[in-house]
């Protein structure tokens, strides 16, 4: 079997950042809405840094208004991941997206996205939790509207907590009461560390937040102690090698170091985060890994077996998703 084939659990995927260009480019049609800025002559999503990056992100975003756009989104979101293998996906869900972070709003889109994703489940057998995402950029305000959204709704679907955004926006600490609000509801905790941040904003990660993954995390490679705090905590990194690459992190993946965390130690996991944005899927990402480093379908098999172990999902769900990574 390539490695490629394998069954495989995505941690780290930004629900409106896996929307096809064409499906956002159809709503924006039927909605007349004047999106060609946002598109490359190709048909893709074009943009020049990551600020620009999140600009685009948000005017793709802007065409989806209703839940029913969000229950479309999800089937296609869905259908792709089941082309490239993946039996278990958590997604990044942000209200201030869905209903601008009213509770009432927020609880209508939610349950359309959990009532097509169960019906995925059922058609297609992948399986979807939601993770709640407080923006950075939006502030700690904000944010606090949002962990309300997501203490409301906490339970078997709604699983964490898991702040992203621009990492140049204030401290992680400065988001500690909407953390605190979103684990006293019992829902598990990430956010994004270690990207633009550096190994600075790992730290603040673990001290102010406590948090038990975190999104991305690479530059904690920077910082040996880090390193070593990572190994000792088992906490759990959600690696997106080709998003860090086309965003200019690291000028090629060889230089990546993601090898190098997990040869040291580190839980680590590979996702995709935005993949159209980032022109990458789950089947890209393992090749390329296994073309770089050399991993074989032993090496995926077991971070296939880490991110299970990390997922945030019920004891229930992640006895299935074992069963369902040992079936080939």
């Amino acid at each position: 079997m390539s490695v490629m084939d394998l069954p495989k659990v995505e941690l780290h995927l930004h629900h409106e950042g896996a929307a096809p260009p064409a499906f956002i480019r159809q709503l924006a049609f039927e909605k007349k809405v004047d999106l060609s800025r946002i598109f490359a002559d190709d048909g893709s999503y074009a943009f020049e840094n990551f600020v620009h990056f999140l600009q685009v992100y948000e005017a793709a975003t802007s065409v989806l208004q209703s839940p029913e756009d969000f229950a479309r989104l999800t089937r296609a979101i869905l259908e792709q991941s089941v082309e490239q293998g993946v039996v278990y996906c958590e997604s990044f869900l942000s209200p201030d997206f869905c209903g601008g972070g009213d509770v009432a709003a927020w609880r209508e889109y939610s349950q359309a996205i959990q009532e097509t994703a169960l019906k995925a489940e059922a058609d297609l057998g992948i399986i979807l939790r939601g993770i709640v995402t407080p923006v950075r950029h939006f502030g700690p305000e904000q944010a606090k509207r949002t962990a309300l959204c997501a203490a409301e709704t906490a339970g078997d679907w709604i699983v964490g907590l898991g702040m992203g955004g621009d990492e140049g926006q204030g401290h992680q600490g400065d988001f500690a009461y909407a953390f605190d609000m979103a684990r006293e509801a019992g829902l598990r905790l990430t956010t994004h560390a270690g990207e633009f941040g550096g190994p600075d904003s790992v730290w603040e990660a673990i001290r102010d937040l406590n948090v038990e993954r975190i999104g991305h995390g690479v530059r904690a490679i920077e910082d040996p102690k880090l390193v070593a705090e990572l190994v000792a905590r088992q906490i759990t990194l959600e690696v997106c090698p080709g998003s860090n690459v086309v965003l200019g992190l690291y000028p090629s993946l060889g230089e990546h170091p993601i090898a190098r965390l997990r040869d040291a130690g580190v839980r680590v996991t590979v996702s995709t985060d935005d993949p159209p944005f980032f022109h990458t899927t789950m089947r890209r990402e393992y090749d390329m890994l296994s073309q770089t480093f050399g991993w074989d379908e032993s090496d995926f098999r077991a971070l296939n077996q880490t991110a299970a172990e990390a997922a945030f999902c019920d004891a229930a769900t992640k006895e299935r998703v074992m069963k369902l990574l040992e079936t080939s």
